[in-house]
């Protein structure tokens, strides 16, 4: 049975989710569906990029990634699908998967093809019209050459690294999740370069976090400090509090590491 994850800045306030799995049951009414999020910040391609990036190797192969955030819908930005890894991805081409076309071998098309679209498509609700049809008719086995020319040069958009500075690693905040948690653009493969986690120290805006701690329950209440977060990066947090609100840093935030 396949798998269609879903991922917008919808909301569930509105029936725009409720209305694509509609759309998708029509035409494979045996695929199994999973909300991956609906929460991303509206119109934050960055961000569903980077929570696709964390959630995708969770999922078996053969399961296809639908998702919306789209800021141009009904402009000329091209609608894709791609495969990469063995799975499917379908949505705007508009950076939203720059992770896969950074880091793997793929393969991709313009969802051009009428047939595989609702008979009229809105300007407004590519999500219904043309994305939410392309990946139910993947999952119900339309191989992926029939939905439109390829594709050699989608969208990228610039994505955050780990630098050298010295014998320091810089990189920057990219995310900040509902616990208030600050995400990195620094992964532990990228610490490992200066030594042991446990024997660096973190500092954020100049200010200094502390050293890297094997999880929250090891800062004491209130308490700041950084760790290597379940999606493999150097994360700031407040025990059972918020990084965002305590240190004010948001996305952008500098972020360096030394050795202690």
């Amino acid at each position: 049975m396949p798998i269609i994850t879903l991922t917008t800045d919808f909301g569930t306030r509105d029936p725009f989710v409720g209305v694509m799995k509609g759309v998708i049951l029509q035409i494979a009414p045996t695929v199994r569906l999973v909300d991956l999020t609906h929460d991303i910040a509206s119109h934050d391609v960055l961000e569903a990029a980077i929570t696709l990036e964390a959630a995708v190797p969770f999922f078996p192969p053969g399961t296809i990634h639908l998702a919306v955030v789209d800021p141009g819908v009904g402009s000329t930005r091209r609608p894709l699908a791609a495969a990469a890894a063995g799975q499917l991805f379908v949505g705007p081409d508009n950076g939203l998967f720059t992770f896969l076309f950074r880091a793997a071998a793929w393969s991709a098309v313009a969802l051009e093809a009428p047939a595989y679209r609702l008979p009229t498509v809105s300007q407004t609700f590519h999500g219904r019209d043309i994305f939410a049809p392309a990946a139910a008719h993947l999952a119900v086995g339309v191989p992926l050459h029939r939905f439109g020319p390829p594709l050699s040069d989608p969208v990228v958009i610039p994505w955050p690294t780990a630098r050298r500075e010295g014998d320091r690693l810089a990189g920057e905040v990219i995310h900040a999740d509902r616990f208030g948690n600050l995400v990195t653009s620094l992964r532990l493969t990228d610490l490992e370069a200066l030594g042991p986690a446990a024997a660096l120290v973190v500092e954020v805006e100049e200010k200094e976090v502390g050293r890297i701690v094997p999880c929250y329950a090891d800062l004491p209440p209130g308490g700041v400090g950084a760790l290597i977060g379940s999606s493999g990066r150097l994360e700031i947090s407040v025990r059972e509090g918020s990084a965002q609100a305590v240190m004010g840093a948001r996305r952008g935030a500098a972020v360096r590491v030394r050795k202690g």
